[in-house]
This record gives C-alpha cells, sequence and structure tokens, in this order.
C-alpha cells in the first residue's frame, strides 16, 4: 500500500490456481455486482416506518475482507452524515473510520457539544489504525475534560492555544500507545522487536475533525484529507504531509533521516510514503506524529465536510469530490420539496450524505483506485427550522 519492502509477492504461498478461468470469472462477477449495488444507493438509502434514519448496504465488495459502512444518523444535537469504508482493490483492509456524535461538553466550548470524525488510514498492517478507531476519541475527549480555561473571557488565539494543548496531547498518548503494541520487552536499539519485527513496521495516518457549533477543528498527520466545501468551492482544511514537501524534507533531514526518489515517488528512507504518522517504531526518529491544524469559523455559507484516505484523493481532486457532493445534496433537497409538495411531510431529513459517500467511493473504484477507500461526508448547512434571524456562527 504505502511501503515497498521488496517483492511481495515472493514471500506469499504460490498458489497455481490462483488465475485460473473459474476464479477469473468469479472475480468479474462479484465487480459486476459491486457497481450494479453502489449505483443503486441512493434509491435504497431513506427512512424507515417510523420516520428514523435507514441504513444502507452500499456494496458487495470483491473479496470477504471488505468493510463497507454507510450511515445516516441525527438526533437533535448532532450532524448529517454518510461514511462508506472499502478494500476496493488493496490486498488486505487497513483504513478505519470513527464517527462520535456528542463526544462530550467540554469547558473549552461553553459545555456545549463536540462532536468527532476520524479517518485513519493504516501502512504494513490495520494495527495501528484499529487502535486509533477504539482509542483516539475516548483520549480526545479525556483530554478536552481536563481543560480549565483561566479568565472570564479568552480571545480567539488563547482559545486556540486551548484546543491545540489538548489535541497534541491526544496525537502524543495515541502514538505511545501505537509504539507499545509489542510488549514482549524483545526490542533491538528501541527500535525493531525481535520476536515481532512487523509491529515495529506499522503505522498509521490520522486526520481528525472536531465540529463545535462555532468552529471546524482538523488536526492532521499523514496524507488522509479534510476538505470544506464552501458556496461550491473546495477550501482546504488540510496539506498532505508528503516527504517531498520542502518544510517536511528539511525536518526529516536535519533529523539525520533521507528521502530517497524512486519509480513509486519520494520516500522517507526509501520506506515510508509519508512524513507524519502514528505508529512506525523504526522510523520514529524522523517521522513525528505531531499533528497540523487548520482553525476555520463556520459561516452561512458551508456545504459540507470531506474527510478521505489517499485512496479517494489519489484520483479525485479535492473540487470533483465538493461537487459530487454538491450534487448529491442538491438531488436530495428536490426529493424533499416533492414529498412536501404531494403532502408527504419531510420524511427522515436530508439524506444527501449517504449517497454522496457511496458516489465519490464508486467512482474511486472506477478511476482504478488501487487503495482502500474511506469517506465520511458531514452535511454543514443550516437547517431552515432553526434559523431565526441572525446566523449565530
Amino acid at each position: 500500500m504505502k511501503r515497498v519492502y521488496g517483492s511481495r509477492k515472493s514471500m506469499l504461498p504460490i498458489d497455481e490456481d490462483a488465475d485460473s478461468p473459474v476464479k477469473c470469472r468469479e472475480r468479474r462477477r462479484r465487480r459486476i455486482e459491486m457497481r450494479r449495488r453502489l449505483s443503486s444507493v441512493s434509491a435504497v438509502a431513506g427512512t424507515d416506518n417510523f420516520g428514523g434514519p435507514k441504513l444502507a448496504a452500499a456494496a458487495e465488495l470483491e473479496n470477504e475482507n471488505a468493510e463497507p459502512s454507510i450511515r445516516n444518523e441525527e438526533t437533535p444535537e448532532s450532524l448529517l452524515y454518510g461514511s462508506m469504508s472499502v478494500v476496493g482493490r488493496a490486498r488486505e483492509m487497513e483504513d478505519e473510520i470513527s464517527v462520535q456524535m456528542n463526544l462530550c461538553r467540554p469547558e473549552i466550548n461553553g459545555y456545549r457539544p463536540v462532536h468527532f470524525f476520524g479517518v485513519f488510514d493504516g501502512h504494513g498492517g490495520h494495527h495501528v489504525s484499529a487502535l486509533c478507531k477504539e482509542n483516539m476519541h475516548v483520549i480526545m475527549e479525556d483530554e478536552l475534560m481536563r481543560v480549565k480555561p483561566t479568565g472570564d473571557k479568552l480571545n480567539r488565539g488563547e482559545v486556540e492555544e486551548l484546543w491545540r494543548t489538548a489535541i497534541d496531547r491526544s496525537f502524543e498518548r495515541m502514538d505511545e500507545m501505537a509504539l507499545s503494541l509489542c510488549q514482549c520487552n524483545g526490542l533491538e536499539n528501541l527500535k525493531m522487536c525481535r520476536y515481532h519485527p512487523q509491529l515495529s513496521l506499522v503505522g498509521s495516518t490520522a486526520v481528525v475533525s472536531l465540529l463545535t457549533d462555532e468552529f471546524i477543528i482538523v488536526a492532521n498527520c499523514g496524507d488522509s484529507r479534510a476538505v470544506l466545501c464552501h458556496n461550491g468551492k473546495a477550501v482546504p482544511l488540510s496539506v498532505d504531509h508528503k516527504p517531498d514537501r520542502d518544510d517536511e524534507r528539511n525536518r526529516i533531514e536535519a533529523s539525520g533521516g533521507r528521502i530517497i526518489f524512486a519509480g513509486n515517488g519520494a520516500r522517507v528512507e526509501g520506506v515510508l510514503a509519508m512524513s507524519r504518522a502514528i505508529g512506525d517504531r523504526f522510523l520514529k526518529q524522523v517521522v513525528t506524529s505531531a499533528p497540523e491544524y487548520t482553525f476555520t469559523k463556520r459561516e452561512s455559507g458551508d456545504m459540507s465536510l470531506i474527510l478521505a484516505s489517499d485512496g479517494l484523493w489519489d484520483v479525485l481532486s479535492s473540487e470533483l469530490s465538493c461537487e459530487v457532493v454538491r450534487k448529491c445534496q442538491q438531488e436530495d433537497e428536490k426529493c424533499k420539496m416533492g414529498v412536501a409538495a404531494v403532502g408527504g411531510g419531510g420524511g427522515g431529513g436530508r439524506n444527501g450524505t449517504v449517497s454522496a459517500a457511496a458516489l465519490l467511493v464508486r467512482l474511486a473504484m472506477g478511476r482504478r483506485s488501487s487503495d482502500n477507500i474511506s469517506v465520511i461526508v458531514v452535511d454543514l448547512r443550516e437547517d431552515e427550522s432553526k434559523r431565526d434571524g441572525e446566523f449565530r456562527r
């Protein structure tokens, strides 16, 4: 996926029947079935008989390692979102996504709810990304609830610094947990485990968004990405950590590391295709887990937020992705107006995020993305029923 340690095929058992006509036909049948079901996802996403959200199964995936996940969820103090995660054409599933609505109500946010969204793209194995899925939001909640602002009124710079401190500590604790995957005390030079060397070569990206009623806070470590769709335009909320980025290259070389350019691009020590990650004990001297931040004040023109792994961004631009989401939202509004016109009521709410997440994955697959693909689409549009004059954001 993102590591090159030599020919992986040479390390796999030989299956003389791997490309037999029977297996080829079976793989082709599965691909056709997957595309058929993906094409109908917008038709099956709807509401149940009680007006609540209905989950839509979106794809028959190419093998048993696939993990589809589409959600459409809305509560009085939550946001509508859709998500999907598939193995795609990769050998194994190493992506994870995490959504925690109403994660906590910290003092730093005036005891109002904070929503958590995260995409974790593993490399070298699924161990670290799975660890992030299970623990990052727990650690984040703990750190946010520890923050105790001093003074009656803080300026924006002071508020951002408090958020940054809590998030920094969360990523640091998550990295410490990832570095402790192997606990057999068989470490050599504090880098490689003597008994489980593969665990010293496992890591994950992490792009996390904390949404409040005032800010969109994004913390990014690696080459997963967050994009804001504002008035139909794509606004980047993170910058990929690539080894050939000038500042990242200077940081790595100053730490004693090397950037090696091969046929598949720039890699740290010829191995890792990103310059920051959680885990990666073997490269920890030069590969940091410290995230970079953006703090964006929410405005009335905000339409959606997209978080995705590089399986999407490698083949789709931010602009095209925002256009796809915008079209899905427009179609959803038309359906909503049509139902209301015939006296059917508003149904279970907008479902544009569900169809948008599925369509983005379908497009990435159609453009032959070779990686796992994970997407979260969050609807940021203000509910008409909540607009009573001044827009409070």
